[in-house]
């Protein structure tokens, strides 16, 4: 087994607080694209310059773009973040169609996460002293014994009366007071 996890660098997974929730926020603040006008490495990225560029910035107004020409180095993509994160990314011998979809993958980012080794698979800011909740966290312990499938266990907790079972509610209480009525009645007779 290799020990190469070992030098990346360690954390928690993170997101931007409530990213999404009001509206959202593109974490990618401003991309660089870096080739050269003569090599042969750097055609796909000149060839997305040309063709899909304006069409990109045109629709993400967030995301500032950079080109950047260089003699006789590899292209690379460069991507910088809002919490201050840089992704370098080289593209040499890359297509249009392979630039764009790593372009897409630094806009859906935040952050330098892909090469980050998670030390745990969650994480809170305010941990609980009472432990992990469990779905029987809050049963009734009669349910342990219980044989499912139950048609006890399927009725919803609380349901609202129906105007049926109102009605024969209703009908049955002004049964029994006219019988009281009745039996108020007869000891009266009897008393006299």
């Amino acid at each position: 087994m290799s020990n190469s996890h070992l030098f990346l660098k360690s954390g928690f997974p993170r997101a931007p607080l409530q990213n999404g929730l009001g509206r959202y926020v593109c974490q990618l603040q401003r991309i660089t694209l870096k080739f050269c006008k003569n090599n042969g490495s750097s055609r796909g990225m000149r060839d997305f310059i040309e063709n899909h560029l304006v069409d990109f910035a045109k629709e993400n107004p967030g995301i500032v773009v950079y080109v950047k020409p260089r003699r006789h180095r590899t292209p690379v993509l460069v991507g910088e973040y809002l919490n201050g994160e840089r992704e370098w990314m080289s593209c040499r011998n890359s297509t249009q169609e392979e630039i764009s979809k790593w372009i897409d993958l630094l806009k859906t980012q935040n952050g330098s996460s892909s090469s980050l080794r998670l030390r745990k698979m969650w994480h809170t800011d305010v941990p609980s002293i009472q432990g992990p909740w469990t779905p029987f966290l809050l049963r009734s312990p009669d349910a342990q014994g219980q044989v499912y499938p139950s048609e006890e266990a399927s009725k919803p907790l609380e349901t609202p009366q129906t105007a049926t079972e109102k009605l024969i509610e209703l009908f049955r209480q002004q049964q029994l007071e006219s019988g009281e009525e009745a039996h108020e009645v007869l000891n009266k007779k009897r008393a006299e």
